[in-house]
């Protein structure tokens, strides 16, 4: 977290009486084990050998630090297991990224679940284990926090075990502003009835094919604009195309080419995109700015592996620009890219404009050296 105290994008709006907590988030934090450099998908009854790993926390963690890294107060609440993988990611998340874990809670004989990811061909496959944390024993702290800005994940429970719509209901009534997000729905249903959450929220992020399969539609362009017809702000994630978002309040409209990268590890993207968006908003920034800074922050995601690890923070954004600028005017020169992050030059202090850092290691933790 070295860079994360060098540049606040909120500090101009702050205020005394503001919430502690610029984002408030629920989940399910998981201990992530992620192989890359697989040349194809695992074959039945073989052994294959991965180029490289890393671990990390995962699940709602990958949000969480990717909104820590970039200088927003973070307030997570979630069940933690009290075994080895749970000292690891409260210790990651706590003292490693700054993120206020206040309203968590450890519990006793409870195991931490695990993600095994594997990345290759650009995509991944991941295999999950867990058991649903049990209800708490003891009052929680009251969930959600007061807050700028919640994120939740429509058909999920908060920590304190009430559904989504009633604690978004609950943060909204408040003044915080909810984005929401949706998992992929296994029942085939896709029930509308599933997003009645987003009457409460300021904005839906779902990817194209969620945002379809939703609005029964065969663009994810007009499904955007279906979705802006159940709330604010509609922004529908289009893989390897960018990003479009709808805004019915203003009738105002924007899309943006992803960059073109290569990846590594695209484990949590999405929610970097989303932490990226999160930010900008907040910050008051145009509505194709906040596309295209949330683009950039999953494109330099997918270049590291993990979910959290990789996740950027300004000195990352920061060195990538620094190296775009470097270009230009040379035949390797992205025009593109010039003009439309050209809002950075005016965002980045020059403290910040160093090389990237390398987030990732490739275990869950070494021991100390001992002295001597």
């Amino acid at each position: 977290m070295d860079d994360q105290p060098v540049l606040d994008p909120l500090g101009a709006l702050r205020a005394p009486g503001d919430p502690v907590a610029d984002v408030y988030l629920t989940g399910t934090v998981f201990l992530d084990i992620i192989f890359t450099g697989l040349d194809s998908a695992p074959v039945r009854g073989t052994e294959s050998w991965a180029r490289g790993m890393g671990s990390s926390p995962g699940g709602i963690a990958n949000m969480a630090t990717a909104l820590a890294r970039l200088g927003l107060h973070t307030t997570l609440a979630a069940a933690f297991g009290d075994d080895v993988y749970g000292d690891y990611c409260w210790d990651s998340l706590e003292s490693g990224e700054g993120i206020d874990l206040g309203p968590s809670r450890r519990i006793p004989g409870w195991h931490s679940p695990v993600t095994v990811s594997m990345a290759y061909e650009g995509e991944r496959t991941m295999v999950s284990h867990g058991h649903r944390a049990p209800p708490p024993e003891d009052a929680v702290p009251a969930c959600p926090v007061p807050a700028r800005a919640a994120v939740a994940s429509l058909g999920h429970r908060g920590e304190a075990g009430e559904s989504d719509e009633a604690w978004i209901a609950r943060a909204a009534a408040t003044g915080t502003k909810v984005f929401a997000d949706v998992g992929w729905d296994d029942t085939g249903r896709w029930d509308r009835a599933d997003l009645a959450g987003l009457r409460h929220c300021a904005a839906f992020l779902p990817n194209a094919e969620e945002a379809m399969r939703y609005t029964r539609t065969s663009s994810p362009r007009e499904a955007a604009r279906r979705l802006a017809d159940l709330v604010p702000l509609a922004v529908v994630t289009l893989g390897a195309e960018g990003a479009c978002a709808v805004d019915s309040a203003t009738g105002e409209t924007a899309e943006v080419p992803a960059l073109l990268v290569e990846a590594l590890d695209p484990t949590g993207a999405g929610d970097v995109f989303v932490a990226g968006f999160v930010t900008g908003t907040l910050a008051g920034w145009p509505l194709a700015d906040r596309l295209a800074f949330a683009s950039l922050s999953a494109a330099l995601s997918v270049q590291e592996f993990g979910g959290s690890l990789s996740a950027p923070g300004w000195t990352e954004i920061a060195g990538w620009w620094e190296q775009v600028k470097a270009l230009a005017g040379q035949p390797r020169a992205d025009a593109e890219a010039l003009r439309r992050y050209a809002f950075l030059d005016a965002l980045l202090p020059a403290a910040l404009r160093r090389g990237p850092l390398r987030r990732a290691v490739p275990t869950i933790g070494f021991r100390p050296a001992s002295a001597g």
